[in-house]
């Protein structure tokens, strides 16, 4: 995945969007996107869980579909497998996203080559990777050495140049 990264700022812009969906959040009530859901809930985010195999998370109504979602949202973080993350984008288009989060900590995680030439073909703003927690303030020590270590590795967004 190297060369696929995203900006500084189309990262502090995917993060101002206040109301966004979550697209394969678990069910399972300790799992890590549980995790992320709860904090950005805390943050003041509407958060919209998407999963078609579960009707709430966490007294929240969860929809089967991103198209489903009204008012429409403008931002999806994607907690998918990179198969289904091809599958997603597309929806993610057809509802009228302009900005896609393809949740990466280790492993491939939502990443897709295919999902990120399919958003960028259609002028989508998209953040190939990169885990949110790190760019939330004052998030965890884990989080802050975790980007700690993306930027010593040279794997940490930038601020894009004039």
């Amino acid at each position: 995945m190297a060369g696929q990264t995203a900006s500084l700022e189309t990262i502090e812009s995917f993060l101002a969007q206040k109301r966004l969906a979550m697209v394969g959040i678990s069910r399972e009530p300790h799992s890590f996107s549980i995790a992320l859901f709860e904090e950005l809930c805390r943050r003041g985010y509407d958060v919209i869980p998407v999963n078609p195999h579960t009707p709430n998370v966490l007294g929240r109504r969860c929809f089967a579909r991103l198209q489903d979602i009204q008012p429409p949202v403008a931002a999806v973080l994607l907690m998918t497998s990179p198969a289904v993350t091809d599958q997603v984008v597309a929806d993610c288009a057809e509802a009228g996203v302009r900005m896609v989060w393809m949740y990466r900590a280790a492993g491939t995680g939502a990443v897709s080559p295919n999902a990120i030439s399919f958003c960028n073909d259609r002028g989508m703003q998209v953040v190939p990777g990169q885990c949110p927690f790190m760019f939330l303030p004052a998030a965890g020590a884990i989080h802050r050495l975790h980007g700690f270590v993306r930027k010593i590795t040279g794997c940490y967004p930038h601020r894009q140049c004039a």
